[in-house]
C-alpha cells in the first residue's frame, strides 16, 4: 500500500510573500498538503528578485529557499474576476495564509469575515509585522527591523562591539514555525468541531517569544542581558574557542563535564584549582580561565579537539562555514541535502526536511514554481474552467495583463514577512 503523507487532502491557498508565510506553507507542503501559491502577475513574490545569487537559469536562489513543492497561479486581486477566482479557490480550500499590511485584505473584500461566509471551515492565517491592532499596526515589519525592535540584536555580538544581526532571517523562520504549528492546531480543532477560525501572528510577538531565558531574566530576575558573543552568560566554559587551524564550540554544563573537559585538555591542575571548583567560580573568573583554555587549544587542530571532546561525552563541534555543513557525512546521512528537477534550472540541490515521520514520511513535492507556471492547470483542474474560458480571463487582465486605460498601480502591501 502506498504511503499517504500526513497532510494529504489539505489544500492551502498561499497569498504570502518573502519568508515567514512562504516558509510556513512550504513546511505544510513537505508534510503532504497541496499548496497553491497566488502571486501578483507583475514580478510575483518579491523574493524572486532578491538576487544574486541565482540558479543556472537566473532565478533567485532566495525564492528557492521557501517555495518548493508549490503550484504558482497569477491573479490580479484588484480585478473583479481575479478576486472571484480566489473566492472560488477558497470554497474548496482548507487554509489561507496572507501577509499583506493589516486592513488590505478587508479593503479587497477578502478578509476573514468575507471568506468565512464562503467557507466556514476555512483556517485563515494572517501574518504581519507588528500585529493587526495597536499603534504600530501600519508599520512594515522586515526581519532585520524586528531583530532590532525585539531586542535580539542587543544580545547578539561581542561585548565590546555593536549590535549584530543574526546571519539569516531568524525571526521570519521562528514566525513560520509558530504559524505552521498554529495552522495544524486549528485544523485539529476543525476536525473535532467542523469550525474554522482566524489566526493572527506577528513577527514582533514571535520574536519576543523566542527570547526565552533572556526575556525571563528580565521579567523574573530584573536583569537586562547584554552581548556575550559566542559565550554563555551563566556557564563557563561554553563558547567558541580558537584552535590551531580554526574554531570550535564546546561547553561543560556540569561538574562532571568540567572534569572531563580538563582531562581532554590534559590539564589536571585546572580541575583541582579551587578558583574553578564550581561553575559560579568559573563564571567569576571567566577572563583568566578562558585565556588559559584557549592557550591550550591553540596547540592542536580543530578536528583533533572535536574528536577528543566528543569521545569524552562533551558537547562539542566545529564552527563550519555553509559549504562545510552540506559536505558533512552526518548531514548527508540524515538526508539534509535533496535534489529536485527544475524545469529551467535543471537539477538543483535544496536543504532537506528536518522532521522524520515514522509512518507518514514527509517529502519534497517538487521544485519551486516558475511565476504563473500552474495557472492553467489549477484553474482547469480545481475549478473546472475550460481553455477558452481561461484565455478569456487572461485577455480581461484577471490573470495579469494590464487592463486598457489602467496604469500599473503596484502598491507595496507586503509586510516584508
Amino acid at each position: 500500500m502506498a504511503v499517504v503523507p500526513a497532510l494529504d487532502g489539505i489544500r492551502v491557498i498561499d497569498l504570502s510573500r518573502i519568508v515567514a508565510g512562504p516558509l510556513a506553507t512550504q513546511i505544510l507542503s513537505d508534510y503532504g498538503a497541496e499548496v497553491v501559491k497566488i502571486e501578483r502577475p507583475e514580478g510575483g513574490d518579491d523574493s524572486r528578485q532578491w538576487a544574486p545569487p541565482v540558479a543556472s537559469d537566473g532565478e533567485a536562489s532566495y525564492f528557492f529557499a521557501v517555495n518548493r513543492g508549490k503550484r504558482s497561479v497569477t491573479l490580479d486581486l484588484k480585478h473583479p474576476r481575479g478576486k472571484a477566482l480566489l473566492v472560488d479557490l477558497v470554497r474548496i480550500g482548507d487554509v489561507l495564509v496572507e501577509n499583506f499590511k493589516p486592513g488590505t485584505m478587508d479593503d479587497l473584500g477578502l478578509g476573514y469575515r468575507d471568506l468565512r461566509a464562503v467557507n466556514p471551515r476555512l483556517v485563515y492565517c494572517s501574518i504581519s509585522g507588528f500585529g493587526q491592532t495597536g499603534p504600530y499596526r501600519e508599520r512594515a515589519g522586515y526581519d532585520a527591523i524586528m531583530q532590532g525592535f525585539t531586542g535580539l540584536m542587543s544580545i547578539t555580538g561581542e561585548p565590546d562591539g555593536p549590535p549584530v544581526k543574526v546571519g539569516v532571517a531568524l525571526i521570519d523562520a521562528i514566525t513560520a514555525l509558530y504559524a505552521h504549528g498554529a495552522i495544524l492546531a486549528a485544523l485539529h480543532h476543525r476536525d473535532r468541531t467542523g469550525e474554522g477560525q482566524y489566526l493572527e501572528l506577528s513577527l514582533m510577538e514571535c520574536g519576543i517569544a523566542a527570547l526565552i531565558n533572556a526575556a525571563t531574566a528580565y521579567l523574573v530576575g530584573g536583569e537586562v542581558q547584554g552581548r556575550w558573543g559566542s559565550a554563555h552568560p551563566s556557564l563557563v566554559p561554553y563558547q567558541a574557542f580558537r584552535t590551531r587551524d580554526g574554531y570550535l564550540m564546546v561547553g561543560a554544563g556540569n561538574e562532571s563535564l568540567w572534569r572531563a573537559f580538563c582531562d581532554v585538555l590534559d590539564e589536571p591542575a585546572l580541575a583541582r584549582d579551587p578558583r574553578y571548583e564550581s561553575n559560579a567560580k568559573r563564571v567569576a573568573a571567566r577572563a583568566e580561565l578562558v585565556a588559559r583554555i584557549e592557550a591550550r587549544l591553540l596547540t592542536r587542530d580543530r578536528d583533533e579537539w572535536v574528536t577528543a571532546f566528543a569521545a569524552a561525552g562533551l558537547p562539542a563541534g566545529p564552527i563550519n562555514d555553509i559549504a562545510d555543513v552540506f559536505a558533512d557525512p552526518q548531514v548527508r546521512h540524515r538526508e539534509m541535502v535533496v535534489e529536485v528537477e527544475h524545469p529551467t534550472a535543471g537539477r538543483v540541490r535544496l536543504p532537506g526536511i528536518p522532521v522524520k515521520f515514522g509512518v507518514t514520511p514527509a517529502r519534497v513535492g517538487g521544485p519551486p514554481p516558475r511565476l504563473g507556471e500552474h495557472t492553467d492547470a489549477v484553474l482547469g483542474g480545481l475549478l473546472g474552467l475550460t481553455g477558452p474560458h481561461i484565455a478569456g480571463l487572461r485577455r480581461s487582465g484577471a490573470l495579469g495583463a494590464l487592463r486598457p486605460g489602467v496604469a500599473s498601480e503596484r502598491r507595496d502591501d507586503a509586510n516584508g514577512t
